[in-house]
């Protein structure tokens, strides 16, 4: 059956977002004809105009619902205004209402969030976008570092099944998980093959950009994170976190994602996984002894954090390294 999709558009979005998506498509229906039928639709037909400042031809926002299988919400500067488009979000309530898969790449998910969709439930978004999101939406299950986050439907309380991705770029792994969830790993392959992407990208949005902005001098916890970065040895536990903050650790732990976007351990891990890569980088000591140094206590431990934040093992970070470490 074909898969019938609505890219929705708003002025302001990147063209990116979109292009991708399409192109994961596209070559879908090259291979195996009718899998995928798509519009572009926007609520101001009959063009919406890129943050590129090119215009694209859309239709309104369809009426009857039941001829849509996925709604798709591209991100962009516009996003914003996207957000307060009380047209706009009244339609994406009745979308998820009737069936129909909901998705968004990019900063769509803060629109998707305006309109409810995501309360309660794990999203994510692009890494610039994570403190606003978290402090605008804290109902939503952020997870600041995933390149892509399915969320199943619950049919016994009208929940649509929900696709977000984060940057531009994860759209297209986004995509790829889907024509693999609806057609198969060989068609998904496939498609990855003749974009000359990875079919699964490894780790988090960390290895690519910084997963938060630790460096703000208007920041809260500024100090405190140079403290961290100064002395990675040191316990680095919420509750002294909270004791040196001069917080109760429950207040610490919501004000520091609130501001950050991420939980002071994963901060944490972040600064001795960015020392540790640097060191390592360097060639100057032992594995064992970056592992030390930086606070992880084992070489295991900081195995298993640059697994989880780069995606490749400490030994691929040493000069000509390569294979586990």
């Amino acid at each position: 059956m074909t898969c019938r999709i609505a890219f929705v558009l708003f002025p302001g979005f990147q063209q990116f977002d979109l292009a991708g998506p399409m192109a994961v498509f596209e070559l879908a229906r090259l291979t195996r004809p009718g899998s995928y039928d798509w519009r572009l639709v926007a609520s101001a037909p009959p063009a919406v105009h890129s943050s590129a400042g090119v215009a694209w031809p859309v239709q309104g926002l369809p009426r009857h619902l039941g001829d849509l299988d996925l709604v798709m919400v591209i991100g962009g500067d516009g996003v914003d205004a996207a957000c307060r488009d009380g047209r706009l979000i009244a339609w994406l309530r009745r979308a998820s209402k009737s069936g129909a898969r909901v998705a968004s790449i990019c900063s769509g998910s803060l629109v998707l969030a305006a309109a409810g969709l995501l309360d309660e439930r794990t999203a994510t978004t692009h890494w610039s976008r994570s403190r606003q999101f978290a402090t605008d939406f804290p109902a939503v299950r952020l997870q600041p570092d995933r390149i892509y986050v399915r969320e199943p439907a619950v049919r016994q309380l009208g929940l649509p099944e929900l696709w977000t991705s984060a940057g531009m770029t994860a759209g297209i792994d986004l995509c790829l998980a889907l024509l693999a969830h609806d057609h198969g790993e060989d068609l998904a392959r496939e498609a990855a093959r003749q974009l000359v992407v990875e079919r699964r990208r490894p780790g988090g949005q960390s290895q690519f950009s910084p997963l938060l902005d630790l460096q703000r001098p208007d920041g809260r916890f500024g100090a405190l994170l140079d403290e961290v970065r100064r002395d990675l040895k040191r316990d680095h536990r919420v509750d002294e976190l909270a004791a040196r903050a001069c917080m109760s650790p429950r207040h610490f732990a919501r004000c520091f994602h609130a501001e950050t976007g991420a939980t002071p351990a994963q901060a944490v891990e972040q600064l001795r996984v960015e020392a540790a890569r640097a060191a390592l980088e360097g060639g100057s000591t032992s594995v064992l002894r970056v592992a030390l140094e930086c606070g992880f206590g084992s070489t295991e431990r900081m195995r298993r954090a640059f697994l989880r934040l780069l995606g490749r093992p400490p030994a691929a970070f040493r000069p000509g390294g390569v294979g586990a470490g």
